[in-house]
C-alpha cells in the first residue's frame, strides 16, 4: 500500500508496505542486484593499479583485510534487515537507534555515494564503449564523452522506472557476462604463468602477497578505503527488500552471499594480474604508474589476443552500465522510505501505479546524477577522478552508522545466547570501528594537496570533495527540519515504530 499523510504534514505506512511490488525476486534475483551494483569487472580495472601502488605486491591481503569490516558490517545488514526489513535500510535503521538527526545524515551518505559514482560509471560506460567501437579519438572528445554517458544514466533510469522485473533481467546478463569474462582471464593468465609462456615480466605467486605486515598505517588506510570501493554495493540487496520473497531472510542471505562471491573473484583476478604483469615500472608491470587508470583491458592483449582485448573493453562498459542502474535502484527506495517518514518531502514517496517503482525518486536520481556529472565535467577531468577517490569516505560513514545502529538496537538481546552476542554486537561493533579508523586516516591523508589530482587552496581536491558532499547534507538536512518537523521531533520514526513484513503486513518474527 501507499503512503498517506498524517498530522502535521507526516506520513504513516499503511498495512502492507510502500506501494512496491512484492515477492518480485528470489534469491538469485536479489544476489544478481548486489553484484551488479558493486560493478566487479569495473572496480577491478580502475582500482587493482592504485592498490598496487599503494601496498606492492600486497593487494590481495588488502581485499583480504578490507573484506573483513565488510563481512561484519553485512553482519549488522542482516541482522536489522531481519528484525526491520525495510527499503530505507541505513536510514531506517539509523533513525530508530541514534534518532532523527543521525538517520537523515545516514540516508544522506547513500544517496551522495550513488550521486558521486553513477557520474563516474556513466563516464566510463561511454568511453569503454567507443573505445570497443575502435573509436578512440571519438572517447577524447568531452562533448561527445560527456553526451553519451548523459544518455547512459537517462537509459538506466529508465530501466529501473520500469519495474523491478525488467531490473533483474536486465541485470542477469550484465552480471554473467563480467563474470564469465573475469574467470577466464585469470585461468588464462595463470597458466600462461605456470606454463612459463607469459615472459620475463611475469612472477610465481607467492604466500606473501596474502600477509598484510609491513604496510604502514596510511599505506593500508589508503589500500582499505580503495578496496571499500569495489566491495560496495552489495548492501543494494538490502534497498529491495520489500520486493523480494520471504523478505526477512533472503535479502541477507544474498548479502552475504555477494560479498563472498566478491572476494573469491577479486583475489583471483588480483593473483593472476600481479603473476603474469609482474611489478615492473615499464610495459604492462605493475609499478607503470600509466597502467594505473585500468590494468585489466592492458592486460587482454597479451593474454588473449586482439579478440580478448576488445571482449575486456566491453566488458568494463557494460560493468559500469550495469552498475549505473543498479545504483539508482537502491537510492530511489531510500528516498521513498525517508518521504514515507516524513523526512522528505511528500512527492518523494510517489509510486507508479503500474510499474510499482518510487517514480518521483528515481527520476531525482537520475538528474541528480546527470546535474552532478556535467558540473565536474565543466571543473575539469581531474576533478571527476578524484570525486571516485574521495567515495570511500561516503561508503565508510553509512556502513560505521548501520553498524553501530545494529549493536544499540539489539542491546538488550546481547546476552540472551553466544550467537546473539556475536552477530548483533561484537561482529557489528568491530566492523564499525573499522570504518570510522578506515574514514579517519584516509581523510586525514587526502588533506594532503598531492593527494589525488586537484586542489583547493592548501586543501586536497579528494578531501574536499568527499567531505563536501557529505557536509552538503547538513543545510538540506536544517531546511527539511524547517517544513517537517515531526519527523525530526522524533514522532514518526522511533524505536517503536513498527516495521512491517512488506508481503505479510505482519511484524517481522523476533523484531527488534
Amino acid at each position: 500500500m501507499a503512503a498517506r499523510r498524517g498530522a502535521d504534514g507526516a506520513s504513516t505506512l499503511e498495512a502492507g508496505g510502500k506501494g512496491l511490488r512484492t515477492a518480485s525476486l528470489g534469491l538469485w534475483g536479489n544476489t544478481v542486484i548486489g553484484l551488479g551494483a558493486t560493478a566487479p569487472a569495473y572496480s577491478l580495472a580502475a582500482t587493482l593499479g592504485y592498490v598496487v601502488l599503494a601496498v606492492g605486491e600486497k593487494a590481495p591481503a588488502m581485499f583480504l583485510v578490507a573484506f573483513a569490516p565488510m563481512l561484519l558490517v553485512a553482519f549488522a545488514y542482516r541482522e536489522l534487515n531481519r528484525a526491520a526489513p525495510d527499503c530505507g535500510t541505513t536510514f531506517t535503521w539509523g533513525t530508530k537507534a541514534l534518532g532523527p538527526w543521525v538517520g537523515w545524515m545516514g540516508g544522506w551518505g547513500v544517496a551522495v555515494s550513488a550521486i558521486i559514482v553513477l557520474a563516474n560509471v556513466a563516464e566510463i560506460s561511454a568511453v569503454y564503449t567507443l573505445r570497443f567501437l575502435g573509436a578512440e579519438g571519438l572517447a577524447e572528445n568531452p562533448v561527445l564523452r560527456v553526451g553519451l554517458g548523459v544518455v547512459f544514466i537517462a537509459a538506466m533510469t529508465w530501466v529501473s522506472y520500469r519495474g523491478i522485473k525488467i531490473s533483474e533481467q536486465v541485470q542477469n546478463v550484465l552480471v554473467i557476462v563480467q563474470f564469465v569474462v573475469l574467470g577466464l582471464l585469470a585461468v588464462a593468465a595463470l597458466y600462461l604463468v605456470l606454463a612459463g609462456d607469459a615472459g620475463p615480466q611475469a612472477v610465481l605467486p607467492e604466500w606473501e602477497w596474502f600477509s598484510p605486515f609491513g604496510v604502514s598505517a596510511s599505506a593500508l588506510a589508503e589500500a582499505v578505503i580503495l578496496c571499500i570501493f569495489i566491495y560496495w554495493g552489495w548492501d543494494a540487496c538490502l534497498a529491495v527488500t520489500e520486493e523480494t520473497r520471504d523478505s526477512g531472510s533472503t535479502p541477507g542471505r544474498a548479502a552475504l552471499l555477494s560479498t563472498v562471491i566478491l572476494l573469491l573473484t577479486y583475489v583471483l583476478v588480483a593473483v593472476a594480474v600481479q603473476a603474469y604483469a609482474g611489478f615492473g615500472t615499464t610495459g604492462i608491470g605493475l609499478r607503470n604508474e600509466a597502467n594505473a587508470d585500468d590494468v585489466l583491458t592492458v592486460l587482454g592483449d597479451p593474454v588473449g589476443g586482439a579478440v580478448a582485448a576488445s571482449l575486456l573493453l566491453l566488458t568494463v562498459a557494460v560493468s559500469a552500465a550495469a552498475s549505473t542502474q543498479t545504483t539508482i535502484l537502491p537510492t530511489a527506495r531510500g528516498t521513498l522510505a525517508m518521504a514515507v517518514y516524513g523526512a522528505l518531502p511528500q512527492r518523494f514517496a510517489r509510486v507508479h501505479p503500474r510499474y510499482r517503482t518510487p517514480s518521483f525518486g528515481t527520476l531525482v536520481m537520475g538528474a541528480s546524477a546527470v546535474g552532478f556529472y556535467l558540473v565536474l565535467s565543466v571543473v575539469s577531468q581531474n576533478a571527476l577522478q578524484d570525486s571516485i577517490a574521495s567515495l570511500g569516505l561516503a561508503v565508510a560513514f553509512y556502513y560505521g552508522i548501520t553498524a553501530f545502529s545494529c549493536v544499540w538496537l539489539f542491546r538488550r538481546t546481547l546476552t540472551r545466547s553466544l550467537r546473539d552476542a556475536l552477530m548483533r554486537g561484537v561482529f557489528p561493533l568491530v566492523g564499525g570501528v573499522a570504518m570510522i579508523w578506515a574514514f579517519g586516516q584516509s581523510a586525514v591523508d587526502m588533506l594532503d594537496p598531492e593527494y589525488g589530482y586537484t586542489r583547493f587552496g592548501s586543501l586536497g581536491g579528494v578531501f574536499v570533495i568527499g567531505v563536501g558532499m557529505l557536509a552538503l547534507g547538513v543545510p538540506l538536512m536544517l531546511l527539511c527540519a524547517v517544513r517537517l518537523r515531526a519527523f525530526f521531533r522524533g514522532e514518526t520514526l522511533r524505536e517503536d515504530t513498527p516495521v512491517l513484513v512488506p508481503d505479510t503486513g505482519e511484524p517481522p518474527v523476533g523484531g527488534l
